[in-house]
């Protein structure tokens, strides 16, 4: 790797593993430590192309969801299955991992700032911004941006644009989806919102099973399929469809609930 090799976005290549190997030896312990994960079908992140991959999961912390991400994918990808035992995965990380995220949480400090750095795309919510309901237009930019992602490597989104269960799957992943023509990899994560603040970045309670499953990818016809189709294929996949409400423990909606409370959710 040449000392000031860029990506496409025109990060140091370089200066991006050292934040990546830092942030992963810093959080290991969040996941296997003060928490245990368990995780399964890591083997379908081996046998993925270097590009045009599109991860899509529900979401319940800003940013501990993405970096468990990174933990397991460069886990299984140095051979380790279903697991992420000792760190050292992470000394020769997966370079081009990017995720989608709101600008506006992308720029709430330093930290964040810092963050972005590692992979973010950062995007234009067009239904919410700064507390308050909008409406405005997609950012051609943003779309853009989600291409060039795809075609140097891996995206992490987040479909719902929000870390409440069962919000509505926003169509903006299913145009990408039709328009792009990624493998659309879905994930089901849980056990985030009990373990850590809002954010993902102070943990709340120690001892906490999480969980995330990898899924096979999803049979999609690009062409053929209507925008609402794919959204709906979205919902089931990542277990967010609405009619699954109805099987979900009421002590579990009960305890969300509670936790809305408590966080005073943005959005």
């Amino acid at each position: 790797m040449g000392l000031f090799k860029r990506n496409p976005f025109g990060h140091i290549l370089l200066l991006k593993k050292w934040l990546i190997r830092f942030f992963g030896m810093i959080t290991h312990q969040r996941y296997r430590g003060f928490n245990q994960m368990h995780i399964e079908g890591s083997e379908i992140i081996k046998n993925l192309p270097d590009t045009g991959v599109l991860f899509i999961s529900n979401h319940q912390t800003y940013f501990a969801d993405v970096v468990a991400m990174f933990h397991v994918f460069n886990a299984s990808l140095s051979g380790r299955e279903d697991n992420i035992k000792n760190v050292g995965y992470m000394w020769h990380p997966k370079l081009n991992i990017y995720y989608v995220a709101a600008s506006e949480t992308m720029h709430e400090g330093i930290l964040p700032r810092i963050l972005a750095y590692a992979g973010a795309i950062t995007v234009e919510r067009t239904w919410r911004a700064k507390g308050k309901d909008i409406k405005r237009e997609v950012n051609p930019n943003d779309t853009e941006n989600i291409k060039i992602a795809l075609n140097d490597g891996w995206v992490i989104t987040f479909p719902q644009g929000t870390t409440r269960s069962f919000k509505p799957v926003r169509k903006g992943t299913a145009h990408i989806i039709k328009q792009h023509k990624p493998i659309v990899v879905p994930i089901v994560i849980d056990g985030f919102r009990r373990s850590f603040d809002r954010k993902g970045l102070r943990i709340k309670k120690k001892g906490i099973l999480q969980s995330m499953v990898i899924k096979e990818p999803l049979v999609i016809d690009y062409d053929n399929e209507s925008i609402e189709e794919i959204v709906e294929k979205i919902e089931f996949a990542i277990e967010q469809h609405p009619s699954l409400l109805k099987v979900i423990p009421v002590e579990v909606l009960q305890e969300q609930e509670e936790l809305d409370k408590k966080r005073k959710w943005e959005y």
